[in-house]
């Protein structure tokens, strides 16, 4: 178990699921509205329940948001979700996984192939990237919950496959079926993590310099700004020099 890499994903630029508290609050809620539906809608029977909380929670959702989402769920509600996953080609070579849960197919991949044809990138058929990465389980905490060396062992007790610590915080990687497990686990030892899912990890990143990094970053906040879109997930690098830049 490694405790250091070079790799960081970054999902979408740092802070831009605070632009819009109201749009993040509406995804997090058709999660756990999701969740509710294709299991029971007690977190403690249900594990993909369980997690969709847990994130609400994380983001300061309020508890009588959740317990709308989960009521909505159990109270007939006609609206049918399901769950889609869009891959395309972003600027610099860069490898791009959308996932979304949509009630209309039509629209959500008219927007998302608008998203990326606007921005340097271009929508792909399924399959066509998802190959160069990993489905594997995430667990993330912050750097407060303990130094490398504490956060490795628990993360080792969990049965957890790696983990990468930095100044930002940790993030714990498992197999994706031992995904809750190891997070139960690690809550007892750390408290509770900021974020757990299933994520898509690249077996290989791109480097992105100013301007490629600049569009991309365009792309990724008009995929974001979907209501639609769960998440986007990438095997692009900027560094700390790029991103300085293009905060400036």
């Amino acid at each position: 178990m490694a405790g250091h890499s070079k790799f960081k994903n970054i999902m979408h630029r740092k802070g831009a699921q605070d632009k819009k508290r109201s749009n993040l609050f509406s995804k997090l809620s058709r999660e756990i509205t999701v969740a509710a539906k294709m299991g029971a809608p007690d977190p403690d029977m249900n594990p993909r329940l369980r997690l969709a909380i847990n994130n609400a929670k994380a983001q300061s959702m309020p508890k009588d948001n959740i317990q709308r989402a989960i009521d909505k769920a159990t109270g007939g509600d006609d609206e049918n979700y399901e769950e889609v996953r869009y891959e395309g080609y972003g600027p610099g070579g860069s490898a791009i996984i959308v996932e979304a849960l949509t009630d209309n197919r039509n629209r959500t991949a008219t927007a998302v192939r608008t998203a990326f044809s606007k921005n340097g990138g271009n929508l792909g058929t399924e399959g066509s990237v998802a190959h160069g990465f990993e489905r594997l389980g995430l667990v993330e905490y912050p750097a407060s919950a303990g130094d490398e060396e504490k956060v490795l062992m628990a993360a080792m007790d969990a049965g957890a496959e790696d983990i990468e610590s930095g100044k930002d915080g940790h993030t714990i990687w498992t197999a994706a079926d031992d995904l809750h497990a190891v997070a139960d686990a690690l809550e007892k030892s750390l408290g509770e993590p900021e974020n757990v899912k299933l994520a898509w990890k690249p077996n290989i990143t791109v480097e992105m310099d100013e301007k490629g990094a600049g569009t991309l970053l365009k792309l990724i906040d008009a995929l974001d700004d979907d209501d639609d879109v769960q998440t986007v997930w990438g095997n692009y690098e900027i560094s700390d020099d790029v991103m300085d830049k293009l905060d400036a």
